[in-house]
C-alpha cells in the first residue's frame, strides 16, 4: 500500500510540475482537425514558369512584385469582387485623420508586453492548462463590449443607431 501511494504522490508531482513548466501562456489553442483551406485556391495565380537561365531571375522584394504576381494588390482586390479602377492607393488622408491625436511610439511592444502580462494572470485553471482546454473567450470577457447595453446607452442617449440583431435566446 506504501508503495502505491508513493507512486501516486510522484505522479501528482511530476503533473504539477510540468503544468506549471511553460513559458507564454496560449489562451487560444487552435489545432488543425482537418486538411484545412488551401491558401493557394484563394487567389488565381499564374502558373508557374521555368525560366531560360536561373542566372536570370531577378532579385526577390518581400511584400512586392514579382514574376508570378505582377500586381498582387490588383489580383487581391479582383479575387475578393471589388474593382480594382476604384481601389485607392494614396491612403495619405486616412492614416492622417486616424493619427490625429498622436502616436504612441512603441505601440506595438507595450500592447504585446501587457497582454503577455494578462495572459500570465488568466491562464487558466491547472486541469485546464494540462488538458489543452480553450479558455481564450472566458480571459477576455470582462474586456469586451456589451452590445446590447451599449446600444441601450446609445439610444437613451439620443444617439442614432442602426438595427441590432436580437438578442440570442438563452
Amino acid at each position: 500500500m506504501r508503495h502505491w501511494c508513493g507512486l501516486i504522490a510522484t505522479g501528482l508531482l511530476l503533473l504539477s510540475v510540468a503544468a506549471c513548466g511553460r513559458g507564454e501562456p496560449r489562451l487560444m489553442n487552435v489545432t488543425a482537425d482537418g486538411p484545412g483551406p488551401d491558401e493557394f485556391s484563394i487567389l488565381p495565380t499564374r502558373p508557374l514558369e521555368m525560366p531560360p537561365s536561373f542566372a536570370e531571375l531577378p532579385q526577390p522584394t518581400p511584400g512586392g512584385v514579382n514574376r508570378t504576381d505582377p500586381d498582387p494588390e490588383a489580383d487581391a482586390i479582383a479575387a475578393l469582387g471589388g474593382n480594382i479602377d476604384r481601389a485607392s492607393t494614396n491612403n495619405g488622408s486616412l492614416v492622417g485623420y486616424t493619427s490625429r491625436f498622436g502616436i504612441g511610439a512603441g505601440i506595438r511592444e507595450t500592447l504585446a508586453a501587457e497582454d503577455l502580462d494578462y495572459r500570465r494572470q488568466n491562464d487558466g485553471r491547472l486541469l485546464e492548462r494540462l488538458f489543452d482546454v480553450n479558455i481564450y473567450h472566458r480571459a477576455y470577457e470582462p474586456l469586451s463590449l456589451d452590445q446590447y447595453r451599449e446600444l441601450e446607452r446609445m439610444r437613451r442617449a439620443g444617439i442614432r443607431t442602426p438595427a441590432a440583431p436580437p438578442e440570442p435566446q438563452e
